[in-house]
């Protein structure tokens, strides 16, 4: 057991400055990866959210043409009500139809 010790005892343990703290760092070449992934990250969201809208608009006017080829308005009332045509177009004359204002 004795020559166990004394071979542990001789080992050198290893020293925390072995390596400098300027070698382990990225550097220029991690920052300026880091930088392109942050740059291409934020203009990947901002055409996301653009095509997000988009489709989103697309919808709403795709049901405002089909509620008006059915012939109602797209809140679900229908649109050969004079006096809410009236009441849209901020008319008095309800039942007049020939001339719009």
């Amino acid at each position: 057991m004795s020559t166990i010790a004394a071979v542990l005892a001789a080992t050198p343990s290893p020293s925390p400055s072995g390596v400098p703290d300027v070698d382990v760092t990225p550097g220029v070449a991690g920052f300026v990866a880091i930088a392109v992934v942050a740059i291409v990250t934020i203009l990947l969201v901002l055409d996301m959210t653009r095509r997000i809208r988009r489709t989103r608009y697309r919808a709403e006017v795709r049901e405002r043409l089909e509620a008006e080829v059915a012939g109602e308005r797209p809140d679900g009332a229908a649109t050969d009500d004079p006096a809410r045509r009236a009441a849209e177009d901020g008319r008095a004359d309800v039942g007049d139809d020939t001339e719009r204002g």
